[in-house]
């Protein structure tokens, strides 16, 4: 008691949290504990129950309840609505299972066994019908994240969490009536009906219009906060619990919160630096394990851990017999919904803080500590399980695919080169204003495969001269890129050249680093005589076969809605065909939009193709084009939220056409205000064009052209335009 009264200063107490949360995981992993676990176990010891150091003051109840919303909007981001959707009705049959057979024997066993009354008996099985994915990351480890088992398990979470946290909205808003009335229940699920309504509504448009506005890191993510607790803060004013509201903001917000974008690695950083450990310290203080010795505490704990694991092993033995899945399966399923983490803490600690009229709580410390106990141990059985099965089922993946037909040796020696030599991808920077922009752009299209390294990035910058101002420029832009890179959690090399020019230096670069893909940002036009895309780009296109990307956006990645991809006729023979199609396949899967791809019927084939090789789980459309003048009929179905993919190809290309050569002029004409990708596709076959002594790559300065020939020119291309406007019109 005299160590309490000493510890009573904010700072002091402040700095005793903070070294909890740092020692703590320390210690506790080379014990083989969670961390989660860990932090509940040190305000155990640090709490009243324990040595007596800290007092569960205000600053727990604020931050404890932050931190529980918290807990609650990463569970809501880590759901992967494209698995929800595709998977969504196998998904909803084993969300039910795995949600109605414990809330039954929950029920049974509190009302029959613990002798509880029924709202509590409901308010504790909810905690039994929900779990937690924490034994995701194992699966993924082995490549399974696609696999049917993972899937069903992925949607069927979704059902158990939102069906538990109903239950959970029931039994708050019936303890506040005192009575249990059809209609009072019909006008809550109207109230949450209308509220998931206006935040499907609101949410995405609002965050949309902030994010083409605001692009700074630390605005981005206030505004995330602000509309989380704004989301819970109405939930509650219309009588639902608020972790449903923050649950729900979640789900909305992942769209715009890519997995790899610096936005998402500040939110994760901040929520599991401060929030969410100080919560589930705060949890741990509540805990009194003299509790547990005394009476029959270790009863009950022991029903409420059958309970817990008897119910989800019976839920995903029926979801095998119903879908005639393997053993392997089943137990993968049952791994991956056994944890009790989130929705579980937030039961227990509403429940422990109702109180009854008689003035005892509604959840006693006994149920208390019992749930921690179902926690700790279905927190460690579950990661076991899963690594199990993951592991029979990834022998089986690979004995299947040894016997299966269509599997050559080539492909398996280019799966193996992929994996010993990664690919490279230079960011090409110039101008600090639109270094973010292009190196988001990069950070998005890289591929995330199992068994395979992930590529490579580079930021390059060239300068041709020892200005301090030129150089002053070149290190902002890289510092940027690797500002950006960092907050995405992702290495990036830094390469600054000295050369003649930016081209020749991109080129020594090219050679020097093996670089697979260049990623440029589109020239803007500041006179009439410019070219659409620069000249240095054209120079650089005329030198190089790699694969070249240049973007040109308008409105951040986060923010798109579709990728409309335009694909020319033979684009699916070019040698980097895979490559562009992974690496667009990618970009929709990190934003979360749908790309429609606009080609003819046999490349919608070779599309299918690749994305099925590659196990991209993209939302993925296909628009048949009879021919490339069909090209301009899409500026009318573009939007200005859309990202226009148009692949070209260089001459003497297979898929190089006449037409080409118009489509600088096309995009100019009609997709002025669009935000634009070219893609220039790796190439074989073809030598690069050689440099002479009269050719423009030796100065950054192009000649201008005579008056009279921009005349005449000018003349040619309106007369051109008439012509396949009228085409275009006749058509319609």
């Amino acid at each position: 008691m005299i160590l309490a009264a000493l510890v009573t200063d904010p700072v002091t107490i402040f700095l005793i949290v903070l070294t909890i949360i740092l020692l703590a995981p320390v210690i506790l992993t080379q014990l083989k504990i969670p961390h989660i676990i860990g932090m509940i176990v040190a305000g155990v010891v640090v709490g009243p129950y324990g040595f007596d150091v800290l007092d569960r003051d205000s600053s727990f109840n604020i931050f404890g309840q932050v931190g529980l919303l918290y807990l609650m909007f990463l569970a809501g981001l880590e759901i992967d609505m494209y698995h929800l959707r595709r998977n969504l009705r196998r998904g909803i049959s084993f969300g039910l299972l795995t949600f109605f057979i414990p809330m039954a024997m929950g029920v049974a066993a509190s009302v029959y066994l613990l002798h509880l009354g029924w709202l509590t008996s409901f308010l504790l099985a909810s905690m039994y019908a929900s779990h937690t994915l924490i034994a995701y990351p194992v699966a993924a480890r082995f490549g399974l994240t696609k696999t049917p088992a993972v899937l069903i398990s992925v949607v069927g979470t979704i059902v158990a969490v939102i069906g538990a946290l109903l239950v959970l909205a029931a039994c708050v808003n019936i303890h506040l009536t005192g009575e249990f009335q059809i209609s009072a229940m019909l006008w809550l699920i109207a109230k949450l009906a209308m509220y998931c309504m206006g935040v499907l509504y609101a949410f995405p448009r609002i965050t949309r219009w902030f994010f083409k506005r605001f692009s700074e890191k630390v605005t981005q993510y206030v505004y995330v906060l602000v509309m989380v607790f704004f989301s819970a803060w109405v939930s509650g004013a219309i009588g639902l619990e608020p972790v449903l509201g923050a649950f729900f903001a979640g789900l909305v917000l992942n769209r715009y919160i890519p997995a790899t974008s610096p936005l998402m690695n500040s939110i994760e950083f901040v929520g599991n630096a401060l929030f969410i450990p100080y919560f589930l310290i705060g949890v741990g203080m509540m805990i009194n394990l003299r509790v547990i010795v005394e009476g029959n505490t270790l009863l009950i704990a022991s029903i409420m851990l059958a309970v817990a694991l008897a119910s989800k092993w019976l839920a995903a033995l029926a979801a095998q017999r119903l879908y005639g899945m393997a053993r392997a399966d089943r137990s993968m399923m049952f791994g991956l919904t056994t944890a009790h983490t989130a929705v579980a803490l937030a039961v227990v600690t509403i429940g422990y803080n109702m109180i009854l009229p008689d003035g005892t709580r509604m959840m006693d410390e006994t149920i208390l500590n019992g749930t921690v106990l179902v926690i700790l141990v279905t927190c460690a059985i579950a990661p076991i399980c899963t690594s199990t099965a993951a592991a029979k089922i990834k022998v089986r993946q690979l004995q299947q695919e040894a016997t299966a037909e269509g599997i050559t040796s080539e492909s398996e020696e280019e799966t193996r080169a992929r994996a010993s030599a990664p690919r490279k991808s230079l960011v090409c920077l110039s101008n600090p204003i639109t270094a973010q922009a292009l190196t988001d752009f990069a950070l998005m299209m890289r591929r995330h495969r199992s068994g395979i390294r992930a590529e490579r990035l580079l930021a390059l910058h060239v300068r041709n001269d020892n200005s301090r101002a030129s150089k002053a420029v070149g290190e902002n832009a890289l510092k940027i890129a690797a500002d950006t890179a960092a907050g995405a959690d992702t290495a990036i090399n830094l390469v600054e050249r000295f050369d003649l020019n930016t081209v020749t230096g991109i080129l020594n670069c090219i050679q020097e680093r093996d670089v697979d893909r260049i990623i440029l940002g589109m020239h803007r036009k500041a006179t009439v005589i410019d070219t659409f895309m620069g000249a240095k780009i054209e120079q650089l296109l005329r030198a190089t076969n790699c694969e070249t990307v240049i973007s040109r956006c308008y409105i951040p990645l986060n923010t798109i809605t579709r990728i409309a991809v335009f694909m020319p006729e033979k684009a699916e023979y070019e040698t980097g065909f895979r490559s562009w199609v992974e690496a667009m396949g990618a970009l929709a899967a990190q934003i979360g939009c749908r790309i429609i791809f606009c080609c003819r019927k046999v490349q919608e084939q070779a599309v299918r193709a690749v994305i099925r090789h590659a196990s991209l789980e993209i939302r993925h459309e296909y628009r048949t084009m009879e021919s490339d003048d069909d090209f301009m009929l899409l500026a009318n179905r573009v939007l200005d939220d859309d990202l226009m993919v148009v692949v070209s190809a260089r001459p003497n290309s297979l898929s190089y056409t006449a037409h080409m050569a118009e489509t600088p002029l096309l995009l100019q004409k009609y997709f002025s205000s669009n935000n634009l990708c070219i893609v220039y596709p790796e190439q074989f076959g073809a030598e690069p064009m050689q440099f002479s002594f009269t050719d423009p790559l030796g100065s950054d300065i192009a000649t201008t052209p005579s008056p009279l020939w921009l005349r005449l020119r000018s003349a040619f291309h309106r007369l051109n335009q008439m012509k396949k406007r009228l085409t275009h019109y006749r058509r319609k």
